[in-house]
């Protein structure tokens, strides 16, 4: 069984979240406000497999909780938001959010978001079993994907699961280069409509974590007005 945090500081739409993914088969624990869930995230016994945060609360709003929690857990994060413009989902996913839902949202759009950023946490999760590793590289970056491990000459690099697929995308097809268009549809397994923006975020965060000097990458290159590819080495 999946645990799953939901946080808001309207009672109703933790409530109601909660009726929908515990038809699910999801365990809900429930967060009134930023400063309870990164609470409940360092103190509770259970495991917690997805965070449901909202920005706009009291205490610590969805922002800034998401940036304390994503010092120490790479958890899937869907941000809630009464907030439509592009420029507050870009935030969202600029602080460390996996994905972004508008409210008033539809009760089967969220269960399909909550399953998607949940399988593919589970999968970057995985360990191997009799296998041989699965290893791809270029020059000092190394991504053990039996292991899910990801180093840069050695030092392990923290990515959240959306980055890692991303990246393992790009790694295992080194030289190929991805439109944007490409690389959502095969992370996200959705058509790419505006996905410009969300693809361009996710690439910054994997270069912050990769590369030395982000502004001049040695891995992860744009091949402009194509997409982008990882280079061999």
């Amino acid at each position: 069984m999946y645990n799953i945090l939901v946080c808001d500081d309207d009672k109703e739409i933790v409530e109601a979240i909660d009726i929908y993914l515990s038809q699910e088969g999801y365990h809900i624990l429930k967060a009134y406000d930023g400063e309870q869930a990164v609470k409940l995230l360092k103190s509770s016994e259970e495991e917690i497999h997805l965070l449901l945060l909202d920005v706009m609360m009291p205490k610590l709003d969805g922002i800034r909780a998401t940036l304390k929690i994503r010092e120490n857990h790479s958890i899937p994060i869907i941000i809630l938001s009464a907030k439509s413009e592009d420029v507050d989902k870009i935030l969202g996913l600029n602080v460390g959010a996996d994905d972004y839902v508008t409210k008033p949202f539809n009760p089967l759009e969220l269960i399909a978001r909550v399953k998607s950023q949940l399988r593919r946490y589970t999968q970057l999760g995985g360990s191997a079993k009799n296998e041989t590793f699965k290893i791809y590289e270029s020059g000092g970056l190394s991504m053990n994907d039996d292991l899910k491990e990801v180093t840069v000459d050695g030092e392990p690099v923290r990515l959240t699961p959306i980055e890692y697929n991303i990246l393992r995308l790009l790694l295992k097809n080194q030289g190929r280069v991805f439109s944007i268009d490409q690389i959502y549809e095969s992370i996200w397994n959705e058509d790419a409509i505006g996905a410009d923006n969300t693809v361009a975020v996710h690439i910054r965060h994997i270069r912050e974590k990769i590369e030395i000097n982000p502004k001049e990458p040695r891995y992860l290159k744009v091949v402009w007005g194509v997409g982008y590819k990882i280079e061999k080495l």
